[in-house]
């Protein structure tokens, strides 16, 4: 994974208020944190942050430029406006070259099963430790002619070299299932409305109410 390189500036005010005007001016707030020193605080470039975090996806590492000095930073957190999708602020930790790191990675199928299956993720992430500089953006499962019954656990995964699990190796990632048949699925919904108190009425019910509804004329 390569780093994207960021000039960031030092904050000087602090609190709400602090961080809204920083975000009007079209920037980021964000801290950084690790390797037991003080907690640094920076506002980044809002678009290019946000292109590079978009690029980069989870566990994106930035080369932070602040005031001449280099920082590697690992995103941990990004807090994003559920409204307006724009990024409010960012936690980051702080890594060396070389250095290795937990992180979740994102698991995705590739392939396509047996007919009539359905592929269950039961677990969207394993958590591995790779070198920050290395951190894979997702590691695929082959679930290709895959039958019902079929189970991958996190131990069986093929991770990419320099990666190792740290997730429990029985963890089960991907289930294969057998597809629902139509009755099945109709039966679950009747199931589901029944335990929400949804009632509906018989057609020849309505039919005979509509008959004995006193006319207008």
């Amino acid at each position: 994974m390569s780093e994207a390189n960021i000039t960031a500036e030092l904050r000087t005010e602090f609190g709400k208020g602090a961080s809204r005007r920083a975000r009007r001016d079209g920037k980021i707030p964000a801290v950084i944190y690790g390797h037991g020193e003080d907690p640094i605080h920076v506002t980044l470039p809002g678009h290019q942050t946000t292109m590079a975090l978009r690029h980069m996806g989870t566990n994106a590492v930035l080369e932070l430029s602040i005031e001449g000095k280099t920082q590697l930073a690992l995103s941990k957190a990004v807090q994003v406006d559920p409204i307006r999708r724009v990024i409010e602020h960012i936690d980051f930790v702080a890594v060396r070259k070389g250095e290795k790191v937990h992180v979740d990675v994102p698991v995705h199928t590739t392939g396509e099963a047996a007919k009539e299956t359905l592929v269950v993720l039961e677990n969207a992430t394993i958590l591995v430790e790779a070198e920050a500089t290395h951190i894979p953006e997702g590691i695929e499962v082959d679930i290709e002619g895959a039958e019902a019954g079929t189970q991958i656990l996190a131990g069986q995964i093929t991770l990419p070299k320099g990666t190792s699990l740290l997730s429990d190796a029985e963890l089960l990632v991907v289930h294969v299932t057998a597809a629902p048949t139509a009755a099945q699925v109709e039966a679950e919904l009747a199931e589901a409305e029944a335990e929400a108190g949804i009632e509906h009425d018989a057609p020849q019910a309505e039919a005979d109410a509509a008959e004995e509804a006193p006319s207008e004329e």
